[in-house]
């Protein structure tokens, strides 16, 4: 079979390809060029330009056909200014799960298939598989990674089925340190290389120095909320129907500047996620503050004291319908339907039991225990044991 290969420029895409190769299959790298500009990395990072060095090698070494496409004006395009968007409006986008769907597993992987080939590669810790359902349809299966430190099945969780039926993940079904074994042996040039940080394709930034290049700083004031802020004790009320509840159990607590205490200043609002600690230059408490909240219309930023600070926790959040994916479009839910899953809201989280309420209004997911920092903007995915069935954005 002919497969193309997304190769980054890392260990784990390089051992991908020479599995691939093992398995007896026609391979061809191909290496996206998705950022030009190196003034908003970190210093001693020169994203691309290493990294198809690298990758170069590899395919030197595997003996196998390497081509670089230029891809920076579409993920300009469709994953740095919807970033810029996303912080401006006060929302935390994820940049990996839109570059999967938006880029890797769509123009690249159209441009492959133009190629001639049948399937792409990545190496993503992640699996799928499929099965034949009664009426004779072929159901692809998401599923996590076999390293349980390594599964990346959430970056995947925007990918469809017919994106699904065109995918291989070659090293989801072993761990990394089997995966760097086996470069080490093959004295692949990638074998002790770090594992890249920050953005997908630019490289490890600095947030607030990457964000200033569109969002200005904008001097504003910290507010800190404390433990006795009356919201926090109030008894919850009855409700009238589970609609209601979720509402209520979703609803964010509306802060304003009276609610505290002004404790510091901050360059921007759009800097700053719910649940962040760092950056903040708070000083003089015993345990970290954390931001709870912000007014972007006042550039105001909220925060609370130590990691169990009421205010960081919900027990429920609400997808609009419009942002509702179903990996498993099969079992997608009809209005006042609901489904046991457990669900993360964020990249190495532990999966929580929850529960699934598919409502006119939109899909709530409501957890068993209440959750840290749920930020509009973030994706949260549900699961079937190890399967992916699905995934929205928080509203």
């Amino acid at each position: 079979m002919k497969v193309v290969v997304g190769l980054s420029g890392g260990v784990d895409s390089s051992v991908a390809a020479y599995l691939l190769q093992q398995q007896g299959h026609e391979v061809i790298a191909l290496f996206m060029r998705n950022w030009n500009d190196a003034s908003v990395t970190l210093e001693d990072e020169c994203p691309w330009i290493e990294d198809s060095n690298d990758a170069l090698l590899v395919a030197q070494k595997l003996g196998i056909p390497f081509q670089v496409i230029d891809m920076s004006e579409l993920y300009k395009e469709r994953i740095v200014d919807y970033m810029f968007n996303e912080y401006k409006n006060g929302r935390t986008p994820n940049p990996d799960v839109l570059c999967n769907r938006e880029v890797k597993f769509d123009v690249f992987m159209k441009t492959a298939l133009s190629l001639g080939a049948e399937k792409v590669a990545t190496g993503h810790y992640a699996q799928v598989n499929s099965t034949i359902d009664e009426n004779g349809k072929e159901i692809f299966h998401l599923l996590a990674g076999k390293d349980d430190n390594k599964d990346q099945s959430y970056f995947l969780c925007q990918l469809s089925q017919e994106q699904l039926s065109k995918s291989l993940f070659p090293i989801g079904n072993i761990t990394k340190p089997e995966v760097r074994e086996i470069a080490k042996k093959l004295n692949l040039a990638t074998a002790e290389k770090k594992d890249s940080q920050g953005l997908c394709f630019i490289g490890k930034v600095s947030l607030p120095t990457f964000l200033q290049q569109q969002l200005k700083p904008k001097e504003g004031e910290i507010v800190e909320i404390f433990n006795d802020f009356e919201p926090y004790h109030q008894e919850k009320p009855e409700f009238s129907s589970k609609l209601e509840e979720l509402d209520f159990l979703s609803a964010k607590i509306i802060y304003k500047k009276s609610d505290g205490k002004v404790i510091g200043k901050h360059q921007g609002a759009h800097y700053f996620t719910i649940g962040q600690s760092k950056g903040l230059g708070i000083g003089g408490h015993k345990e970290s503050c954390f931001m709870i909240s912000r007014d972007m219309k006042e550039n105001l930023i909220f925060v609370g004291e130590g990691r169990n600070f009421p205010g960081l926790f919900r027990k429920a959040l609400k997808i609009e319908n419009t942002d509702i994916h179903w990996v498993r479009e099969d079992l997608k839910l009809k209005n006042g339907e609901t489904l046991e899953v457990s669900a993360r809201i964020r990249y190495r989280q532990p999966l929580e039991k929850s529960t699934l309420f598919q409502f006119e209004e939109g899909l709530f997911i409501e957890f068993e225990n209440p959750q840290s920092a749920i930020a509009e903007g973030q994706f949260a995915a549900w699961y079937d044991g190890e399967e992916l069935l699905g995934s929205g954005v928080i509203s």
